[in-house]
């Protein structure tokens, strides 16, 4: 089972107590059981919901959110919104508006150059410098932003992103 992410961790004790967590493209849920076992309740969004079983605390949504379908979380506002591993950037204003009060945005992904070290290659994939910092500007203030190679778990170029709606 993968682990829970570096920069996610490293970021959960600043996301409000008991707050709803939003676990985005949530794949085997590894960041929901994370936010539960810290007393969260979470929304855990995929296409894919099959590696998900219920949970106290836990609604899962099945939703392709890039089939062009109405955003399922219109007037939902989250403590954190977490994304790692996936990119659409249709979907980064909605993000951003989804975050509450005092909330935090927690975003990990790849980023341009990691294609010099496997996949995902397709720049669709990968972010921009800056572009998450762009994305959250004059909405959320910027906590840490990272963008650069990491080794661990592999190799990679990543841009990582703690911002909060103050």
């Amino acid at each position: 089972m993968l682990e829970t992410s570096p920069w996610i961790r490293r970021f959960a004790d600043l996301v409000p107590a008991g707050g709803p967590v939003l676990d985005l493209a949530c794949g085997g849920g590894r960041h929901s059981r994370f936010f539960l076992d810290r007393g969260h309740p979470v929304t855990a969004v995929d296409r894919n919901i099959e590696a998900l079983g219920p949970r106290d605390g836990l609604e899962i949504m099945q939703c392709d959110l890039e089939d062009g379908s109405p955003w399922p979380l219109e007037q939902r506002r989250f403590a954190a919104v977490v994304v790692v591993n996936y990119l659409y950037r249709p979907l980064l204003p909605r993000l951003v508006e989804a975050v509450a009060q005092g909330g935090l945005l927690l975003y990990d992904t790849f980023a341009v150059g990691n294609e010099a070290f496997g996949r995902p290659s397709n720049p669709d994939f990968l972010l921009r410098p800056g572009e998450l910092s762009a994305a959250v500007e004059n909405e959320l203030k910027v906590l840490d932003y990272f963008h650069g190679r990491i080794d661990t778990p592999k190799t990679a170029i990543r841009q990582q992103i703690c911002a909060r709606r103050i």
